[in-house]
């Protein structure tokens, strides 16, 4: 079977502002993306970055007395920041200042001179600074107001080098119309064509007026216009000609988008790679705005309020805020954003249907079953959940096909609320009080394996939730744990304690909230815990700069066996950029594991150190490899990790106590 690849783009971010929450709209659906298609096993690729030339930033640096680069580099740091702290799982960030980039938009810009594509001129028009974009008369508002960001444009006349794009329209509507699924939904679409088929006019691609841009290579008095120097990060970020990333990776799957930059990335972008005999990408999808008070979310509209996304989660939380944002907004539509909105949708779907269900489970476990899960009994099940877990997955997987995020969050929710519901049904404290165990031990079991199933449902959209519900219900999935296998049925293991912890999602009191008191969600607001890039780590795995405050007894503690155990191998474990295959000694007794942590160490620094082994657990395979037991690591805030380790004098096999 052919290798499934996924190659996402965000936008590369203009830094002249800082970002607010409807940037981070786009960026955390990117990741949930991302995220669902590392856990099909797909070879997925995650590109974002910033775009850091042109005329408006080089302004906002003379105002502020700095050289252009000495002041976009702490926004940078800024965004990466932010990034980190929603946990965006990116695999390269790219700025369009690195050598890499501009050394290849140069070959480009020299590429299609050479071959007549572009020529000089003289531009006279209309320009907005803000778009970095060309307008006509017609496209603006009265009193020539740019119609994205509602301030003046300016009159340009200068020398340029234009672009041959008239000569692509006929092509690009051609590949359009054989291809309905290149520029999504179909309202984009639609608009699209429209404007093609208006006709084109060649495109001003370099200035003279400013020079804070890559020089053209022929040419050092003018700069390459910032769009054809930004729309090319999708392939100089691979590589492009020749890298190995880019023969792996392109055509991309899908650049993610907002509709107002729509006409650069379903007309301009094309027309380039059309130029260049370069493969289009499979799909532009054009996502809407989140409004405030009627209008769009932005930094560069006067008077506008601003939301800053580390406001909001230093108030809720980093899975509050991301499923707020995936589930509230119509994925390809424009959607309405409220604090308000926010609370009652955490306090509805979060704290009411999934946390509520999660903690009268795991009493109930408690009550009637002695605080471990039992196991069903042939013959009392009637498969209610089982069928209702598997639609729910199948219409999941659909939805995301469809890139309809928000659906594919409506449909995950069934699932909790058919078991609230199956709950109810069954009663019970009815069976209980009956005396009918076989048949209340089975309905114990189906709520909490539908419960582990959704953990696994949400692990694209939200990054500590999982981690914390099977944290609950006792439950260790394997670290490298698979959509396709981890939806199965029947993979929790009766005999499992359950730790009942806080409820996930207290209830808030909306008028508390609202007047500016912090909400009180501190499970949910740990530190970032994987550093951007790195490959998808289940979040039971991770580290937590919060201690838990479920306790437990000795007895439970003394359940678990940890040994000393030394490494007398370690090798990488192939197709698999985080896993390493360890040899362990343990006290005469050879055991193999596979560990997480090939980011980390390499395999010829561990042999001959002591580890500490969790030796009870049970076996698992992991990548067609066994793997008899755990090491333990402890992980920074920072992403880094480091063994538990031994002084060297300890014997192999010692017990830890």
């Amino acid at each position: 079977m052919e290798r499934q690849t996924f190659y996402i783009t965000t936008p590369i971010y203009y830094p002249n502002n800082k970002l607010h929450v409807g940037h981070t709209y786009t960026t955390v659906a990117a990741d949930a993306l991302a995220r669902y298609h590392r856990l099909r096993g797909h070879d997925t690729w995650f590109l974002t970055g910033t775009d850091e030339h042109g005329l408006n930033v080089e302004r906002a640096a003379r105002q502020a007395g700095k050289e252009p680069l000495e002041y976009v580099d702490p926004i940078v740091q800024w965004i990466k920041e932010l990034w980190a702290t929603l946990e965006i799982q990116y695999d390269d960030f790219i700025r369009t200042t690195e050598e890499r980039h501009k050394r290849t938009v140069q070959a480009i810009f020299q590429r299609l001179y050479d071959q007549g594509d572009i020529y000089k001129g003289v531009y006279r028009g209309l320009y907005c600074t803000n778009c970095e974009a060309y307008y006509t008369e017609s496209e603006l508002k009265e009193g020539r107001i740019c119609p994205v960001h509602d301030r003046p444009v300016e009159w340009v006349e200068e020398e340029s080098y234009f672009f041959r794009l008239s000569k692509y329209g006929p092509a690009i509507l051609e590949h359009i119309r054989r291809n309905p699924e290149f520029v999504r939904p179909e309202s984009r679409r639609n608009e699209v064509v429209r404007f093609i088929e208006r006709g084109l006019e060649d495109l001003s691609v370099s200035r003279t007026s400013f020079r804070w841009g890559i020089p053209v290579p022929f040419d050092p008095d003018h700069v390459i216009y910032v769009w054809v120097d930004a729309l090319s990060n999708y392939i100089t970020a691979l590589g492009y000609p020749d890298g190995e990333l880019y023969r792996r990776f392109w055509p991309a799957s899908v650049h993610l988008i907002g509709k107002d930059i729509l006409r650069f990335h379903a007309i301009i972008w094309p027309a380039l790679l059309l130029a260049l005999g370069i493969p289009l990408p499979r799909s532009v999808y054009g996502h809407g705005w989140l409004l405030i008070g009627g209008g769009k979310m932005s930094k560069s509209r006067a008077g506008s309020q601003v939301i800053d996304p580390l406001t909001l989660v230093r108030k809720y939380g980093v899975d509050p805020v991301r499923y707020f944002l995936l589930r509230e907004v119509p994925f390809g539509a424009d959607g309405a954003y409220s604090e308000e909105a926010l609370v009652r949708r955490i306090n509805a779907d979060l704290a009411n249907d999934l946390g509520n269900l999660v903690w009268r489970t795991a009493s109930m476990i408690e009550r009637f079953a002695g605080g471990e899960i039992p196991a069903p009994v042939p013959g009392e099940d009637d498969g209610i959940l089982k069928e209702k877990a598997a639609e729910v997955f199948d219409e999941v997987e659909r939805a995301l096909e469809r890139l309809e995020i928000d659906q594919a969050l409506q449909a995950a929710w069934e699932l909790p609320r058919r078991v609230n519901k199956y709950i109810d049904e069954q009663a019970p404290w009815e069976l209980r009080r009956q005396g009918r165990e076989e048949k209340l031990r089975t309905v114990l079991y189906n709520a909490a394996e539908a419960i582990r199933l959704c953990g696994v449902l949400l692990s694209p959209f939200l990054v500590h939730t999982p981690g914390r519900i099977w944290d609950q219900l006792g439950f260790n999935p394997p670290e490298e744990q698979l959509w396709d296998d981890a939806r199965r049925w029947g993979l929790l293991p009766p005999g499992l304690r359950v730790r009942k912890g806080e409820p996930l999602f207290p209830r808030l009191d909306l008028d508390e909230v609202l007047n500016g008191e912090a909400a009180k969600t501190p499970a949910q607001t740990g530190t970032p815990d994987s550093k951007p890039g790195a490959a998808p780590v289940e979040p039971a795995a991770r580290g937590s700069a919060t201690l838990p405050s479920a306790e437990i007894d000795l007895e439970t503690f003394q359940r678990v066996d940890l040994r000393v155990a030394r490494v007398t191998a370690a090798a990488a474990l192939p197709g698999a950029r985080r896993l390493l295959k360890l040899q362990l000694d343990v006290g005469g007794e050879e055991r193999q594991v596979v560990a997480g942590i090939a980011e980390h160490y390499r395999p010829e620094d561990l042999v001959g150190r002591n580890v500490i082994l969790v030796a009870n657990l049970k076996p698992v395979k992991l990548r067609g490899e066994i793997s008899q037991g755990m090491i333990l690591a402890a992980a920074g805030p920072d992403g880094s990790l480091a063994l538990l380790t031994t002084d060297s004098a300890a014997v192999p096999g010692s017990k830890v106590r």
